[in-house]
């Protein structure tokens, strides 16, 4: 019999160090371009010059005259070959948000994407041809020769201009570029409930666009074999490598069984690399095409080019209060910028859906619209949807207290949803399943120190510096893809394999995952072999996306986990001699009365010479469509110079509900990053488009601000442990909350430091220019207005 396995606090609470963290830092990591198949060429990538035009012709004579390239493949050689449009199904209902009204005389306007276009490029960076030569720099000479005649049409950069009656038309069958226009909530009770508020206050707020701008570029190889009929994939993406395989063969028109896709290690994904890439269909057919693998490695212009973008919101939005200060009703619309192609509807809705936050606000109305222009197509990014519906609402409150001379702290603990309310049902149908968020409110308030701020702004004044505070509650809806499956297998070296469907992008899950199977089957880290991202032994997997993987994949291993250990048992009993009632087990052990036991691993050997024995092995495959919904407050202090509109965060602090933390170390890292995405964008980083032709003008690093050491501030974070009544063990996400209050705090923060000169919004990226502008001008409207 087997001695007892010793398991040395690895399970559930445990603040483990991520273990693929060694392997990375000592430069073992193997992402996308880090794979060199045998007699490998490579690919380079001809893009659109152009925002909007007609391809005449392209003429590719010069560049295949050249020594080393294989062949020049554009849109037309793709069609002839039975490439398919990118199948994307943005799903604009998706689970399991508000319910969307559309209009009785519209439909949902989805428009094809083929990965290489024949006949019109819709934005600049768009693929309109590949070179595949033997070396990158024949390739790129290649592709300076070929000659395109483009007929150049008239383009647009923003939604709101997109939706004009004159306005381009993008798409020969979407009238006015409107690819979506629904409401939800109840306009008639919304509208009643702003006839008799006492208060109104209105805000209008633009959500700029940005990119996700991973460390990693894409890359992709691809490979086909011929005598099988089937193309390699090896890539990575969000979405995970079955999704990704589903989409591939749809792509190149061919049977699932005829592709294998394969995912490395991840370089960063925030979201925008969850959607499948027209790369991710070109190489592997360029593959074909040449009879060799195919590499192509995106140069860092290419990614700003043609990486999917986020955000992009334009809203309106007005909240009504009674006398007393209570939120009686909020309205609005939400204006979503798609870019070229539909790829995901998410960001609209699931902003739609929670509006209203934390508040308890009984009459919610709003509409949303979704708006082809000519730049790049937006996708998810962290949070996706969330961060801009908490901008709109902690700018109303701040804006309503400021207007109205409320105590903007007070005005919002009087209006939070009680912890005794819950399970609350908001203005437009999502069910919050559990929390205190007047708790969470108090407990970010007091870790801020917010009582003694008045003594930090009289010292930050003798300095000749404005000093500003404020707090923002969030809540996020998580859902995504439904499905989850985990695999368990007791193999003959005495390791279990654990196999899942989704992809990491930095989450941990080589440590946190294995943290559940350290808890529920007892025992340690290195009796666990993880195996993920090949479709050659993964086949069910929903990815990384909306904060599901662990909600998810800790049902599914449950699941898995009670079957394998009832499976032991049967064996178990069998070799002791018992019925396998009398079997229990723990610590890596089964055992039957006295002291008699047999160790998994010995089982599961001794399963294998018995045929009437199952082997151990067990599989949990569920499909739950109940939605997380993490929770949390934040505090952002800041000192502004007046003198240069230059912005200091002097302290950040944050208490988030995660519901129950697996591996708080981790948790905290992805608490750290999120606030740091969000900081970005608040005040750092934009994606902008000249406005009469649409080309990029934030094209690199030179014009594309990102976050640093020097302007991320020390965080001081707190996680709160309230379980999730929505899920089986409490779990919440807590991979994306810091994002979400992020840009409504630092911009309240912001203007609260320059209240003394009468700002009362900055847009952002709250820039130094724009701070100083907003400065002189408030200045010189004071002086007009003076006596």
């Amino acid at each position: 019999m087997q001695t007892k396995i010793q398991v040395l606090n690895e399970g559930i609470g445990a603040s483990l160090p991520r273990i693929e963290d060694g392997r990375l830092l000592r430069g073992n990591g193997r992402y996308a371009s880090d794979n060199f198949p045998n007699n490998f060429c490579h690919a380079v990538i001809v893009r659109s010059v152009h925002a909007h035009a007609r391809i005449v012709s392209i003429d590719s004579s010069n560049a295949v005259s050249i020594h080393g390239v294989l062949k020049v493949l554009t849109g037309r050689e793709a069609i002839a070959d039975g490439i398919q449009p990118i199948p994307h199904n943005p799903d604009w209902q998706g689970p399991p948000d508000a319910e969307l009204c559309l209009p009785d005389d519209f439909k949902v306007y989805v428009s094809d994407n083929p990965p290489l276009p024949p006949n019109v490029t819709r934005y600049v960076g768009e693929p309109v041809a590949i070179v595949v030569a033997e070396t990158q720099e024949i390739a790129n000479d290649a592709a300076e020769r070929i000659e395109i005649e483009y007929q150049i049409l008239p383009s647009v950069i923003d939604s709101k201009d997109a939706l004009e009656v004159k306005a381009i038309q993008i798409w020969p069958n979407c009238l006015n570029n409107l690819a979506l226009d629904c409401e939800v909530g109840d306009k008639t009770k919304t509208d009643q409930a702003f006839k008799t508020a006492a208060y109104t206050v209105q805000f209008t707020g633009h959500i700029h666009r940005v990119n996700g701008s991973p460390m990693e570029p894409r890359a992709v190889v691809g490979e086909y074999n011929p005598k099988a009929g089937l193309y390699t994939l090896r890539t990575a993406s969000g979405r995970g490598a079955v999704q990704t395989r589903e989409r591939l063969a749809v792509t190149l028109g061919v049977p699932i069984e005829k592709c294998r896709v394969v995912f490395g290690d991840m370089g960063g994904n925030f979201g925008t690399r969850n959607a499948f890439s027209p790369e991710f269909a070109l190489i592997p057919w360029a593959a074909k095409r040449v009879g060799r693998p195919v590499k192509w490695t995106a140069n860092r212009t290419e990614c700003f080019l043609s990486d999917y973008q986020a955000r992009d919101l334009h809203s309106t939005a007005e909240l009504a209060l009674d006398a007393e200060g209570n939120f009686i009703g909020l309205r609005g619309i939400n204006i979503l910028n798609l870019g070229a192609y539909s790829v995901y509807f998410w960001p609209l809705r699931k902003g739609l859906s929670m509006m209203q936050s934390v508040y308890r606000i009984p009459a919610v109305h709003f509409q949303g619209k979704a708006v082809f222009t000519n730049t790049a197509p937006t996708a998810v990014y962290r949070s996706a949807g969330r961060p801009e519906a908490v901008y709109m609402i902690e700018r109303l409150i701040d804006l309503a207290a400021l207007q109205y001379g409320f105590d903007r702290l007070q005005l919002r603990k009087r209006n939070l949803i009680k912890s005794n309310a819950m399970p609350f049902t908001n203005g437009v149908g999502v069910t919050y399943d559990s929390g205190n968020y007047c708790q969470t409110m108090d407990d970010v308030l007091k870790i801020a120190d917010w009582e003694n701020f008045h003594r930090r702004r009289a010292e930050s004044l003798m300095r000749g510096k404005c000093r500003g505070i404020a707090v923002a509650n969030y809540i996020e809806v998580t859902s995504g893809i439904p499905r989850e499956r985990a695999e368990l297998k007791v193999c003959d070296d005495d390791i279990i394999e654990f196999i899942v469907g989704t992809m990491s992008s930095g989450q941990g899950h080589e440590t946190s995952f294995l943290q559940l199977v350290c808890e529920w089957l007892e025992i340690p880290f290195n009796k666990i072999r993880f195996i993920a991202n090949d479709t050659s032994r993964v086949s069910i997997g929903g990815g990384s996306h909306s904060g599901r993987s662990m909600r998810l994949v800790s049902i599914a291993l449950s699941e898995a986990i009670e079957i394998l250990i009832e499976k032991g048992k049967t064996v178990a009993a069998n070799i002791l001699q018992t019925n396998s009632n009398n079997i229990t087990y723990r610590e890596g052990q089964f055992f039957a009365s006295g002291d008699t036991s047999i160790g998994l691993f010995e089982a599961a050997k001794a399963a294998q010479k018995i045929e009437t024995l199952p082997n151990l092995e067990a599989v949990g495959d569920i499909t739950n469509r109940a939605g997380g919904y993490p929770s949390g407050a934040h505090v952002c202090e800041v000192e502004v110079d007046p003198e240069t509109g230059q912005i200091e965060i002097v302290s950040w602090s944050g208490v988030d509900d995660v519901g129950l933390a697996i591996n708080p170390l981790i948790l905290h890292g992805q608490a750290h990053g999120a606030a740091t995405q969000g900081i970005g964008q608040a005040y750092l980083e934009e994606v902008l488009y000249d406005r009469h032709s649409a080309q990029l003008t934030t094209g690199s690093f030179l014009d594309y601000a990102m976050p640093r050491a020097d302007n991320t501030p020390p965080f001081n974070m707190l996680l709160k442990e309230i379980p999730a009544t929505s899920h089986p063990f409490g779990i919440r996400p807590g991979g994306e909350g810091a994002t979400t209050p992020a840009l409504g705090l630092l911009i309240n923060a912001i203007v609260n430091a320059l209240g003394d000169y009468g700002v009362k919004d900055i847009a952002m990226p709250a820039t130094p220019e724009r701070v100083w502008r907003a400065i002189n001008d408030s200045n010189r409207t004071n002086s007009a207005e003076s006596p």
